[in-house]
C-alpha cells in the first residue's frame, strides 16, 4: 500500500492556528498515549506541540521527520500499554460524587436566596429607631454588624474586590449611621479619612461598575451627611458629574409616572425629592416592601411609619442575623441562574430532578407581563424575563413571546424604564431568548436583531462590560454567542468554552452595593465540571483510538474516507451525545456517518447509474441474510462493493451484539430496516442526505434501546413530520455549503429551523419521546453546525473539545 493509502490528519495542517501547550493536553500526553491515540507530536521551533492524527493502520507508514517514535500496529497495542501515563477512563469518582452531593445539598435548600450582606442598606436600617418609643435602635444588631465588619483601610464592602463606587457608597452610609447613633467615633474617622483619600478614584472607574441607582442615592446620602455635620466638600467634576447623572434620570420618569405606577425607582426612594406617600405606599410589593429593597423599604419607614414595611425589614434583619442584603428576596434569580450555570457547564444530567423543581417554581410565578429577580413582583426586567423564557422554552413549558412587548419601545428594547446604560449581559440574554424562536414570532425577529446589533456595537468598541456583573470572560462569552448560533451550538463546545469563562466565586454582581450569590456562583459548579469534562474527554481518547481501529479493519480508506471526515465524524457525535453511559448511541452515529459518507463515495463515482445503485441496495438486502458477509460472491457487485457491504453488516451486528448483551434485546431487524430504508431512497435519487437524519436518529435511539422506535419511525405522525422536516433541512444545508445560495434560500431554511425547534420543544399530547425528538435536533445541529462554522473554526473546536485538557 502506498503513502496515499494511509491516513494522516495534521490539525496543524487544517488550520496553523491550532496548537497547544503540551501541558494542557489531555492526561498521557506521552509517547505511548500518542501511539494509543494515532496522535504523532512534534516541537518546531516556537516550543509548541503540534497533533498529527492519524490510525495506526500499517506499520509501513513512516512518520515526518520531526519525530522520533516508533510505530505501534493497531493490533499490537495490549492492555499493558494503558499504563500510568496512559489513557484512564474512570467511572465516575469519589470527588464527582461528592460535588453532586453538595451542589444537590444547595438545590434543596434554595428558597428566598442566598446572597451576601449590603454594608449600605444595613446601615439604612440602622437608622431605624425603636418604634416602642424608647429613643433606641430598632435593630440594634445591624449596628453591631456595621461595627463588627470595616476594613483594615477604613472602608466598608465587598471583602475580595475593590471597586470605588462600592467602596464609597457603602463607607459613607455606615459612617453615617454610626455618627447618627454617636457611636464608635474612631470608626467614623477612619471611615471618613478612606472617604476622602479615595473619592477621586470614582472618576477612574468604568461607569458599567457604578451601583445601580448611586447617581441617585449617593447625592442624598451626601446631604444627609451634612445634616449630621460630616463634612465632605462636593466641589469637584466628580460631584458635578454625579448630580447631572441624577438629573438626568429623574428627568427620564415623570413625576406623576413615578407615583402612579411601579418603576424601577422604587429600588432606590431613598435618593428621591418630593415623594407622596400616601400615593407610593400603594406601590408596595405584597411583602411590605419597595421592590424587594432594605435601604428603600426602611427609608420608606422612616418617613411613614408603615407597619408593613416595618415587618419586612424585621424579617429581613431576622433571616440575616443583623446584617441585610441590597435586595431579598432573590428566589428567581437563584433558581433560573444556577440551573443556566450547570447547563452551560454540562453538568445539569446530574441534577434532572433538582432542575425540574426550579423549573416548575419559575413557571408558577410566570406572568404575561414577565418576570424579576423575585416573585410576585410589581416591576419586571427584562434580564430575568429572557431568562425565564430560554429555560422554560427548553423544559417544553408554554411562555407565549409577546412577553418581550413589554420591553419594547418602538425599534427598541430596554431592560427598565428610564435607565441610562444600558446592561451587556440583559441584552445578551434577550439575545439567547429570541434564537429560540418558533414560527411567526415576529417580536423575537425584532429583538434578536436590536440585541445582535447593540452586542455587536459594544465588542467593536471593546466596550463589553457589565453593569450588573463583573465576570470572568463577558467578550468571550458575548463572541461565542455571536459566532455559534443556537441551531450550531453543540453541547460540549459550548461547555468546553464556558469552563473557561466562567468565574465559579470570583465573579460579582451589581446591585446597589456589589453583591455575590453563593447558589449561582461557586468554585463547587466549576470543580465539577471540570472533573466531568475530563473524564467524558479521557473516555472519548480511548473510544477515539477503538474508532480508528474499526476504521482500519473496515478498510475504510480505500472508499475515499479521509482522516479529516473520519475525525469530524466521531467530533459530531462526541460533542453532541458525550455522556460516558452513552457511548453506544455516540459510537452509532459516528460509525453511520463514515458508512454513510462511504458508501456515497463508493456509489457516487463518475458514471455511477440508478440502476449501479439499485444493484447496491439488492446486494445489501442478498448479503444481509447470509451469516458470514465476507464469505461468497455476489454476481451483482464487484470485489470492493461486496467488502462495503461486508463492513457495514459487521457493523450493524457488531451494534446489535453489544445491545443484546447489555440490555436482553435484539434490535438486529430493526437496525438493518432502517439501513436498507436509507438505501433504498438513496438508490432511487442518488441523494445521500434524503433520509440521513432518521437513519441517524434510529441508529442513535436503537443503540439507546429505545423501545419507541422498535417499529417503523415513520409510522408516527409526529415523527413523520420530524423525518422530512430534517431531512429538507439538511438537503438545504449541504447545497448552502457548495453553492453560493440566495437570501430566500437562507429564510427558507431558518424558517424550517425555527418549525423544528417548536415540533422539539413544545409538548404536545399524544407526542413522540422528548429523547427521540432531542435526537432529530442534535443531528440537524450538527449538520446546520458543518454548514455555519468555517473550516479554521471547526479544526480548533476540534483540538479544543477533544484533545485539550481542562485544567
Amino acid at each position: 500500500m502506498n503513502m496515499s493509502s494511509h491516513l494522516f490528519l495534521s490539525l496543524s495542517a487544517l488550520s496553523p492556528a491550532i496548537c497547544c501547550s503540551s501541558s494542557s493536553l489531555a492526561p498521557g500526553s506521552t509517547t505511548k498515549l500518542f501511539h494509543l491515540l494515532g496522535v504523532w507530536p512534534f516541537v518546531n521551533n516556537d516550543k509548541r506541540l503540534h497533533l498529527n492524527i492519524r490510525p495506526s493502520c500499517n506499520s509501513t507508514w513512516e512518520p515526518l521527520e520531526e519525530i522520533d517514535v516508533p510505530i505501534m500496529k493497531w493490533q499490537e497495542i495490549g492492555e499493558d500499554d494503558l499504563g500510568v501515563e496512559g489513557v484512564k477512563v474512570a467511572s465516575p469518582s469519589s470527588e464527582i460524587g461528592e460535588r453532586v452531593k453538595a451542589i444537590k445539598l444547595m438545590f434543596w435548600s434554595m428558597s428566598d436566596g442566598k446572597i451576601s450582606t449590603s454594608a449600605y442598606d444595613t446601615a439604612w436600617v440602622a437608622l431605624v429607631e425603636d418604634v416602642g418609643g424608647s429613643g433606641n435602635p430598632q435593630f440594634p444588631e445591624a449596628l453591631q454588624w456595621i461595627a463588627n465588619n470595616q476594613h483594615p483601610d477604613g472602608s466598608w464592602g465587598d471583602d475580595l474586590l475593590f471597586c470605588p463606587h462600592d467602596r464609597i457608597l457603602n463607607t459613607l452610609a455606615c459612617v453615617v449611621a454610626l455618627k447618627y447613633w454617636k457611636i464608635h467615633p474612631d470608626k467614623c474617622d477612619k471611615g471618613m479619612s478612606f472617604f476622602k483619600d479615595n473619592i477621586s478614584k470614582l472618576a477612574e472607574e468604568k461607569p458599567e461598575h457604578m451601583p445601580i441607582g448611586f447617581e441617585v442615592t449617593f447625592p442624598s446620602l451626601i446631604e444627609t451627611a451634612w445634616k449630621l455635620e460630616i463634612e465632605i466638600c462636593d466641589d469637584s467634576p466628580v460631584f458635578r458629574e454625579i448630580y447631572a447623572n441624577r438629573n438626568t434620570k429623574l428627568n427620564k420618569i415623570p413625576s406623576d409616572l413615578l407615583h402612579q405606577v411601579p418603576t424601577s425607582l422604587l429600588h432606590s426612594l431613598e435618593g428621591m425629592k418630593e415623594l407622596k406617600w400616601e400615593k407610593l405606599l400603594k406601590l408596595k410589593n405584597a411583602d411590605g416592601s419597595f421592590l424587594f429593597s432594605p435601604s428603600a423599604t426602611a427609608f420608606a419607614f422612616l418617613q411613614t411609619r408603615d407597619l408593613n414595611c416595618l415587618n419586612y425589614l424585621s424579617r429581613t434583619v431576622q433571616r440575616f442575623h443583623g446584617g441585610v442584603p441590597n435586595v431579598y428576596p432573590v428566589d428567581l434569580f437563584e433558581h433560573l441562574w444556577a440551573v443556566d450555570r450547570l447547563q452551560r457547564l454540562g453538568v445539569s444530567r446530574y441534577f434532572k430532578e433538582e432542575i425540574k423543581e426550579c423549573m416548575s417554581y419559575v413557571y408558577r410565578y410566570w406572568s404575561d407581563k414577565g418576570i424579576s429577580w423575585a416573585r410576585n413582583s410589581n416591576v419586571a426586567d427584562i434580564d430575568d424575563t429572557s431568562m425565564g423564557f430560554k429555560l422554560l422554552r427548553l423544559h417544553g413549558y408554554e411562555v407565549s413571546a409577546e412577553v418581550f412587548e413589554n420591553f419594547k419601545n418602538g425599534n427598541e428594547f430596554f431592560s427598565f424604564m428610564g435607565q441610562l446604560i444600558e446592561p451587556v449581559t440583559g441584552m445578551l440574554n434577550l439575545y439567547k431568548a429570541s434564537e429560540l424562536i418558533f414560527p411567526g414570532e415576529k417580536i423575537l425577529e425584532d429583538a434578536n436583531r436590536h440585541a445582535a446589533k447593540f452586542l455587536r456595537r459594544k465588542q467593536e468598541a471593546n466596550e463589553l462590560f457589565d453593569k450588573w456583573i463583573i465576570t470572568k470572560d463577558l467578550p468571550g462569552e458575548v463572541g461565542y454567542a455571536l459566532d455559534v448560533p443556537w441551531y450550531a451550538n453543540l453541547p460540549r463546545v459550548e461547555s468546553r468554552f464556558y469552563i473557561d469563562q466562567c468565574g465559579g466565586q470570583n465573579d460579582v454582581w451589581i446591585g446597589k452595593t456589589l453583591y455575590r450569590m453563593e447558589y449561582v456562583d461557586n468554585d463547587v459548579y466549576l470543580e465539577l465540571a471540570k472533573l466531568d469534562y475530563n473524564n467524558c474527554q479521557a473516555l472519548h481518547l480511548s473510544e477515539w483510538d477503538n474508532f480508528q481501529g474499526w476504521y482500519c479493519e473496515s478498510k475504510l480508506v480505500d472508499f475515499g474516507i479521509s482522516g479529516k471526515t473520519l475525525l469530524f465524524s466521531y467530533f459530531t457525535a462526541a460533542a453532541s451525545i458525550y455522556e460516558p453511559e452513552r457511548a453506544g448511541e455516540r459510537l452509532a452515529w459516528a460509525k453511520t456517518r463514515v458508512l454513510v459518507d462511504a458508501i456515497a463515495s463508493y456509489l457516487e463515482g463518475e458514471g455511477t447509474t440508478r440502476e449501479q445503485r439499485g444493484a447496491f441496495v439488492r446486494a445489501f438486502q442478498q448479503f444481509s441474510g447470509k451469516q458470514k458477509h465476507t464469505s461468497g460472491r455476489s454476481s451483482i457487485l464487484d470485489e470492493r462493493g461486496e467488502g462495503l457491504i461486508a463492513a457495514l453488516l459487521g457493523t450493524v451486528d457488531q451494534l446489535s451484539l453489544e445491545v443484546l448483551e447489555a440490555r436482553g434485546k435484539d434490535i438486529s431487524h430493526p437496525l438493518r430496516a432502517a439501513w436498507e430504508k436509507w438505501l433504498v431512497g438513496y438508490g432511487e435519487e442518488g441523494d445521500k442526505y434524503k433520509g440521513v437524519v432518521e437513519l441517524l436518529v434510529q441508529m442513535i435511539a436503537l443503540g439507546a434501546c429505545n423501545s419507541l422506535l422498535s417499529d417503523d419511525l415513520s409510522s408516527h405522525p409526529e415523527c413523520h413530520r420530524l423525518c422530512n422536516l430534517t431531512s429538507t433541512i439538511c438537503r438545504q444545508l449541504a447545497h448552502h455549503q457548495t453553492q453560493k445560495v440566495r437570501k430566500n434560500e437562507n429564510d427558507q431554511i431558518e424558517m424550517a429551523m425555527q418549525e423544528l425547534a417548536q415540533l422539539v420543544l413544545q409538548n404536545s399530547t399524544r407526542g413522540l419521546n422528548r429523547d427521540v425528538k432531542d435526537a432529530f435536533f442534535a443531528v440537524t445541529r450538527s449538520f446546520y453546525y458543518t454548514a455555519h462554522c468555517d473550516t479554521g473554526t471547526i479544526n480548533s473546536h476540534i483540538a479544543k473539545v477533544l484533545f485539550e485538557r481542562v485544567n
